[in-house]
């Protein structure tokens, strides 16, 4: 009995010392992963390779710098490095005009990443809103014109350099420029595809004194911040969707028909065996084609279909404030309602320029008693693609 007693002590004992181990094992590896070591990159064509354009490694202001080496655009994607959550700051001198900017979470492919940078135009303004962006990369496709939320104002240097840092964990940013005390753009919610990916810098500009401080997060939530869209329940968010098709320019929609109201869609364009699949609006509530559908090649064209039923306890007429890219054809229960077209460059492009909000473009839609299908073609040529659309009061309606 005693030895029985004496064999289950030292069982015991050991599970105890074993726990203690995998115990402080596990409380050493979490600091280990707390503390990683901030990581100084030295300017050098050992730890940076260009991805487009000229580059060459110099001194400037007494300091290891990368500028181009003929005053155009480059990129530098920094080796062996995959960053997920943490802080980066650098220095930037803005030389070129253009968008000098870091790419960060880029995948192996390159096709998708998250992308902060500067506008520059050779004349800084402190109150001008566009001088700060954050997008992301979908299928290669930079999504500012669909991003018009994530902008601020900043005082930015000419002849100097200009200290960034960017603030970066699980789904949330904070960027700082000059300013190490205020954040000047907080993005709660970044819209790209990696979780984790390489670093690119790209602009005709000068960089220097880059540093990562893997997961030094400050005091940012990793989780989603607040969808301003969220609370509201007169966005449409349910939506249907078809395949894309090609939609070259000069080619019109809509054909003639010798009878009242004189026009309908071509049929080669729609028509009733189409397939639909279910798309829901995304945070800000963005119907987002690029995600869903990819990349439109460079000169091309494409056109697709997305539907919605809204039914209404009797007849009416609602207000409808739509933001979209590039075009959009609305028809409600087959019939023609709405055609407006957001050229990015042209004199008729919608504010804000010519970007995807909600104060794109306005219209009436007439609701019958029931059910009334919302039937919307859209087209995309030119970066994001997609719509945003609110109704004026959602009171005596499903969708």
């Amino acid at each position: 009995m005693q030895t029985e007693q004496k064999v289950n002590g030292m069982i015991k004992k050991v599970f105890l010392m074993v726990g203690l181990l995998l115990l402080n094992g596990a409380v050493n590896a979490q600091r280990a992963k707390k503390g990683k070591k901030e990581l100084k990159v030295p300017m050098t064509a050992e730890h940076w390779a260009p991805t487009a354009g000229s580059v060459e490694f110099v001194t400037h202001r007494s300091v290891p710098a990368i500028r181009s080496a003929n005053e155009e655009g480059f990129g530098v994607h920094l080796k062996d490095v995959q960053f997920a959550d943490g802080t980066i700051e650098y220095d930037v001198e803005l030389i070129g005009r253009g968008f000098p900017g870091i790419m960060f979470r880029t995948g192996k492919d390159t096709l998708n990443s998250e992308l902060f940078y500067i506008r520059y135009f050779g004349t800084p303004d402190d109150k001008k809103r566009t001088t700060l962006q954050y997008t992301s990369v979908q299928d290669k496709v930079n999504m500012w014109d669909m991003t018009d939320d994530y902008q601020a104002a900043a005082t930015i240097y000419e002849k100097r350099w200009n200290h960034v840092k960017l603030v970066v964990h699980g789904r949330q940013l904070k960027v700082y420029v000059n300013d190490m005390q205020h954040a000047v753009l907080q993005v709660p919610a970044m819209e790209g595809e990696n979780e984790v990916g390489g670093i690119e810098l790209t602009g005709n500009v000068i960089y220097a004194n880059f540093v990562v401080r893997p997961d030094a997060t400050e005091d940012l939530p990793a989780g989603a911040g607040f969808d301003p869209t969220g609370n509201d329940p007169r966005y449409l968010r349910n939506w249907s969707v078809t395949e894309p098709i090609d939609f070259p320019f000069g080619k019109d929609l809509m054909v003639g028909i010798p009878r009242s109201p004189g026009v309908s869609i071509d049929p080669t364009l729609f028509d009733s065996t189409a397939v639909w699949t279910p798309l829901k609006a995304e945070r800000r509530a963005l119907v987002n084609l690029t995600r869903r559908f990819g990349e439109t090649k460079q000169g091309a064209r494409r056109l697709t279909w997305i539907k919605t039923n809204i039914t209404a306890e009797e007849a009416q007429k609602r207000q409808v404030d739509m933001g979209f890219s590039d075009e959009v054809w609305v028809f409600i229960n087959g019939q023609p309602l709405h055609i407006d077209k957001n050229y990015y460059g042209s004199p008729g492009m919608k504010e804000p320029r010519g970007r995807c909000s909600i104060e794109n473009t306005s219209f009436e839609l007439p609701l019958q008693a029931g059910e009334n299908e919302v039937l919307i073609g859209v087209t995309n040529y030119f970066f994001g693609w997609g719509i945003i659309a609110r109704l004026d009061d959602s009171e005596g309606l499903s969708f």
